[in-house]
């Protein structure tokens, strides 16, 4: 029996880390060819219609031209194999799960890699992913949302469920409910109403619950951003803390300022903070 041809991969991400730990877990694997690497949806588009690549690496939110953008330049009909790559939660994931081979959730571990990556290789040794051509096109139907990189987190209703819900059906919170965690090849949904602190640790986020912490990789803006003002505050440039665990302001020598959380965990006020911190928890008018 003839030996297959090398499998030609392509990897898009703006993220220069992200494509070379793709590089290297695909240089471990047998008969793979890396034909190129993208840094952008713009290049990753060009580089598929040159390149013809068995399997793409696709980065869901990329500068300029997001993942679904460039589904959409090249047309479903035309995508080879994809595996997307993603920090999205769980419910905007089952729709990329149907219309892909596969997705990576960031910051996704060696055992989950080989998993996407054995299916695909699978798949496409199956000749299976013409199937997934006509899936990919409901994808393309996600509003704005999925466009512009972002998503709707709301009760479990991703934006496609909610156009064919209909006008009636209420609308979605605009701010999280639940984080998806990708952790040794499954996803946690830890609900965002056991959250109760959340520290920055370089590109990524320490998230607090109980006795767990759950690593994502998502920036406090952007936390910040995504979370109930009413039930979250930023206290420091790499500290989020919610409001209703906060049992003690400490005032300390030199105008510093710190919050202590029920569970006895003191959290850094920054000083440019320290006001609205004060008047979020009644101490000031």
């Amino acid at each position: 029996m003839a030996e297959r041809p090398p499998l030609r991969v392509l990897i898009a991400d703006d993220e220069l880390l992200a494509r070379e730990r793709l590089e290297d877990l695909l240089r471990a694997e047998p008969n793979v060819v890396i034909v190129g690497t993208a840094p952008d949806g713009v290049s990753a588009a060009n580089a598929i219609r040159t390149l013809h690549p068995d399997l793409v690496f696709l980065d869901v939110q990329m500068p300029g031209m997001t993942g679904l953008d460039v589904v959409r330049t090249i047309g479903a009909a035309a995508m080879p194999a994809t595996i997307f790559v993603t920090a999205y939660d769980q419910y905007a994931l089952q729709a990329f799960d149907v219309a892909a081979v596969d997705y990576l959730m960031k910051p996704f571990d060696d055992e989950r890699f080989e998993q996407a990556f054995r299916r695909a290789r699978r798949m496409i040794e199956l000749e299976e992913i013409g199937r997934l051509r006509q899936q990919l096109l409901a994808v393309l139907q996600v509003g704005d949302g999925s466009s512009t990189g972002r998503v709707t987190h709301g009760a479990g209703t991703n934006s496609t469920q909610a156009s064919a819900a209909g006008s009636s059906a209420a609308p979605a919170s605009p701010y999280l409910e639940r984080i998806a965690v990708e952790m040794k090849g499954k996803v946690r949904v830890v609900p965002v109403s056991q959250i109760e602190y959340i520290v920055a640790s370089g590109p990524y986020a320490e998230v607090y619950a109980g006795e767990h912490k759950y690593v994502i990789r998502e920036s406090m803006q952007a936390l910040e951003e995504r979370l109930d003002p009413a039930r979250f505050m930023r206290i420091h440039r790499s500290a989020i803390v919610r409001l209703d665990l906060v049992d003690t302001l400490l005032k300390g020598a030199g105008g510093d300022y710190e919050v202590q959380l029920r569970n006895g965990v003191r959290l850094r006020v920054s000083r440019s903070r320290r006001e609205a911190v004060e008047r979020r928890l009644g101490v000031v008018p």
